[in-house]
């Protein structure tokens, strides 16, 4: 009896997906300091590549990626406030973990985060080989972390690693001679390069992936089915235009075109 008491106890389940149509609107949790991702542009509105994924998925809901609110929240907020429901979803550069997976449920990936040598152009080394070829002679400036010097020798085994307090001081390392290259993230670097044209190169050279996905609620899973859908089209089907302009925009290189005729997301 107690099997059946629960299969029926479990008929009334929560329709986040016929909530949010019925509201009007798609609540999203993102933050608004960290470009090219989420912040607020010159007129105060907001932009980055989360918030284009973020009105990808309000258009499949609505016709309208204008029928959006955004929920400024810290990176500490993002499982807490889509547990107890303060948003629909999160679209803020979350890092995909297993541990984190037993928390919230993530939808299919939209960016591969990882670290990058971001050179001045015509500066002394063009690439991470010719960097790794000199040996101890390279130095290379990193935002002061307890993995620094093992991230940068993952890379460039023999480099010397000067710490920088903060992003913006490492870079003034490689713009005043003191460092021939900064490691920071991918996107930062592809940021950077197309905020200064001209002024900066990329080592080609990218490791320490980390999986970006937007993020739901635990057991609404006809919730995380639309959102899949809905990002699955933008990177692969009928709204790809939508999103490479934007993947263009904010990162300053087109993604692939999406392969006509057999899928190939399932070789």
């Amino acid at each position: 009896m107690g099997a059946s008491l629960a299969a029926f106890s479990g008929g009334a389940q929560a329709d986040k997906l016929a909530d949010v149509l019925a509201r009007g609107k798609l609540v999203v949790g993102t933050g608004v300091g960290n470009p090219p991702w989420h912040f607020r542009d010159e007129a105060g509105n907001m932009a980055g590549y989360d918030v284009d994924i973020a009105k990808i998925i309000a258009k499949g809901l609505f016709g309208d990626d204008t029928k959006i609110e955004f929920v400024n929240q810290a990176s500490d907020a993002r499982i807490p406030n889509i547990v107890t429901d303060k948003v629909d979803i999160t679209c803020q550069f979350m890092t995909v973990t297993a541990e984190r997976a037993q928390q919230v449920n993530f939808t299919i990936p939209y960016y591969r985060e990882g670290v990058g040598l971001m050179l001045t152009a015509g500066g002394k080394y063009k690439s991470r080989d010719d960097m790794k070829a000199a040996g101890n002679a390279v130095t290379v400036a990193v935002l002061q972390n307890v993995y620094a010097e093992d991230m940068v020798h993952y890379a460039l085994p023999e480099a010397k690693v000067d710490q920088y307090e903060s992003v913006d001081l490492a870079y003034q390392a490689l713009n005043s001679g003191r460092a021939d290259a900064v490691a920071t993230d991918m996107s930062s670097l592809l940021w950077f390069m197309k905020q200064n044209p001209g002024k900066y190169g990329d080592g080609g050279y990218g490791w320490y992936p980390q999986t970006y996905s937007c993020a739901v609620k635990r057991g609404e899973q006809d919730w995380l089915n639309f959102v899949n859908i809905a990002l699955r089209e933008a990177l692969t089907g009928v709204e790809f235009a939508t999103f490479s302009k934007s993947f263009e925009q904010w990162f300053g290189v087109k993604p692939p075109e999406p392969q006509i005729g057999f899928p190939a997301e399932l070789r």
